[in-house]
């Protein structure tokens, strides 16, 4: 303690530098043996704060609470202690505090406060997907399991996903192998699961929900090390259980299943499938694949992202909500003043774990002219859902020609687009014609460049459609074609007359 305030002193000395003479009593007995202790009890409590406080404040951010203060307040705050203790050690060596060091506490609290700030509101810059080395993270994810569907009509569904969008059928559940209440089917391609699912009784949960929201995306499911630590840790920490963790087993193994609520009527499904070999869930059975021909999909590789709509103002809810429960940070915000056009607005924040392999974008319309893309979705839906999937390709020109071989509708981009896209964007390796071709986007950030395009509505309500994307280094999410974009979606809202 006496040497930090020897140190306070040297820094705060006219030369910058030490007096023998000046200090010697600093650190020797005699100004000890002068010393009166008797300060008051406030003088006593500070001190206490400044012994005890560097180590219980800083281990406590560091270990206990580094995800919710972030580390660039919790190593200021972890600074300020032992300045403080220079300080409180001055008062008790009677000695005089000069400016120089109340202002370097001044400067090392407004950096505080500054970094706070930075955590309420990052840079949407801040793409930086980098994990929390040497920490431990409560809420590992392994990826994405599954995105089930609940449909009014199951068998078609699957016929459309298969023979549109290249999905194989590799399982099913239903009435022929014991399940009453429902139908099911398992479609894959490459590292993509869907499961469409459908009622079969008219008072079931799975009739009611398409009745009531259209087809839609009812639960995006993460594969997880231990589902029961997973669930218990997110209901802990403030989420809604479902259904509790369990296991389900046949002969091709056990899977345990827990599952918890988000925004609407959504869930995430937590699911540990490392001691089951079999096609899909037990109570699945293996559909055969009896045409011959080799399932080549479209190449479409993996999901990228899952966006969901909410109402307006509920979009930080969510936003803290992934931030509490499952550890996942805001990478990326966009305000109404990036996403607008002549006539309506959004804003978006895009949630992601610690590895960046999971992202959750959460919009909420903003006040505009016109009905927004964003109120549209919320009235037809009736209420918050997921908008869109995001599906990977690695070369998404054959992608999207192969798509709309097979009657995929694409929303369509004006020529105008690519007058200035190649200035804009620079060097790529595909060619501009085909590009402008098939009305694919282009974007760059600062760690390459993407493409992208989105579909018309899957179905007759406009709620969910689909992105294609191929990345090249970017970890974006196209703000360079927001504009051109919305004003797509305009455009088939106001034959849909919602514009």
């Amino acid at each position: 303690m006496f040497t930090a305030a020897l140190l306070v002193r040297i820094a705060a000395a006219p030369d910058g530098g030490f007096d023998a003479a000046r200090d010697r009593h600093a650190l020797g007995s005699r100004q000890l043996a002068d010393q009166s202790f008797d300060f008051g009890a406030l003088v006593w409590i500070g001190f206490a704060f400044a012994v005890v406080g560097p180590f219980v404040t800083t281990n406590f951010l560091w270990f206990s609470a580094i995800d919710r203060v972030g580390p660039s307040r919790a190593s200021l705050f972890a600074n300020l202690q032992p300045f403080l203790a220079a300080i409180i050690a001055l008062l008790l060596l009677s000695e005089r505090i000069t400016t120089l060091e109340v202002a370097g506490g001044l400067a090392i609290g407004a950096g505080i406060v500054l970094a706070r700030g930075e955590a309420r509101h990052p840079n949407r810059r801040g793409t930086n997907l980098q994990s929390r080395m040497g920490q431990i993270d409560d809420f590992p994810i392994d990826g994405w399991d599954h995105l089930e569907f609940y449909v009014g009509n199951a068998k078609q569904a699957a016929y459309f996903y298969e023979h549109a969008f290249g999905f194989t059928r590799t399982a099913y559940a239903g009435p022929e192998t014991g399940v009453r209440d429902r139908a099911s089917y398992v479609l894959e391609q490459d590292d993509i699961r869907f499961v469409l699912t459908t009622g079969l009784r008219p008072d079931s949960e799975l009739t009611r929900f398409p009745c009531a929201h259209g087809d839609g995306v009812k639960d995006v499911a993460l594969t997880v090390p231990d589902a029961e630590h997973a669930y218990r840790y997110t209901v802990e920490h403030g989420a809604r259980g479902v259904v509790d963790p369990h296991w389900v087993e046949d002969e091709w193994g056990r899977v345990q299943l827990a599952t918890i609520a988000t925004y609407g009527e959504n869930v995430h499904t937590l699911v540990t499938r490392g001691e089951y070999s079999g096609p899909y869930l037990p109570g699945y059975q293996e559909v055969p694949r009896t045409n011959g021909a080799p399932a080549t999909g479209v190449g479409l590789k993996t999901i990228d992202h899952v966006v969901g709509n909410v109402e307006l103002g509920r979009m930080n809810y969510w936003v803290e909500f992934y931030e509490r429960t499952m550890g996942f940070t805001n990478i990326i915000h966009f305000g109404d003043e990036q996403i607008h056009t002549e006539y309506s607005a959004l804003m978006s924040k895009v949630m992601a774990d610690g590895e960046g392999k999971i992202k959750f974008p959460i919009n909420e319309p903003a006040e505009g002219k016109r009905k927004s893309q964003i109120d549209e979705y919320l009235e037809y839906f009736g209420g918050p859902g997921v908008q869109h999937v995001a599906l990977l390709s690695d070369d998404i020109v054959r992608t999207v020609e192969t798509l709309q071989e097979r009657g995929v509708g694409f929303l369509s981009t004006p020529d105008a687009y690519y007058l200035d896209a190649e200035s804009r964007v620079g060097e790529i390796g595909e060619d501009w014609d085909d590009l402008k071709r098939l009305r694919i986007l282009v974007d760059r950030d600062e760690e390459g460049y993407l493409l992208q395009i989105f579909t018309k509505t899957a179905q007759d309500r406009p709620t969910l459609f689909f992105e294609v994307i191929e990345r090249h280094g970017a970890r974006g999410f196209g703000e360079g074609n927001f504009k051109a974009l919305f004003e797509a979606i305009e455009r088939e809202q106001a034959l849909r007359g919602n514009l």
